[in-house]
């Protein structure tokens, strides 16, 4: 059966407990043009067991006034998100761990999708290594 690449609801994060939570008391890095907020959960529980990986993104009304420049930005971040997302979901639930993730995107231009798909790539990269890291050393 194929791989759907799909962002489904709950894999979305939504919640304003667990984003004050993850700004709080999370972890972060640049990759440029995004500043990766991250937090690792701890334990997945069955009921949860679909969003072992949930994932924002936000764009600063600072460098663009205009919502549809915001807007655009936002939609290229998850969609090359959802393509690439999978080998670190899949590595999480194996370990049975729970990690919300938040892009903000710090860039003064708008960019093509290639640029942010290759910017997504390198992340996503980091963020295992740094959530490895995490991992090992809690426990």
């Amino acid at each position: 059966m194929p791989k759907q690449f799909t962002l489904r609801k709950k894999e979305k994060l939504k919640s304003r407990k667990q984003i004050e939570k993850l700004f709080a008391e999370g972890r972060s890095f640049v990759v440029n043009p995004f500043r990766i907020h991250f937090i690792v959960n701890g334990e997945l529980s069955m009921v949860n067991s679909e969003s072992s990986l949930q994932f924002g993104v936000g764009v600063s009304n600072r460098n663009f006034k205009r919502a549809v420049d915001r807007n655009r930005i936002k939609r290229l971040t998850r969609e090359a998100w959802r393509l690439q997302k999978h080998e670190l979901k899949e590595s999480l639930k194996l370990r049975g761990k729970q990690v919300n993730v938040f892009f903000i995107y710090t860039g003064k231009e708008l960019t093509d999708f290639t640029t942010v798909k290759e910017k997504v790539a390198v992340a996503l990269k980091k963020l295992a290594g740094k959530i490895d890291e995490n991992i090992s050393s809690n426990t």
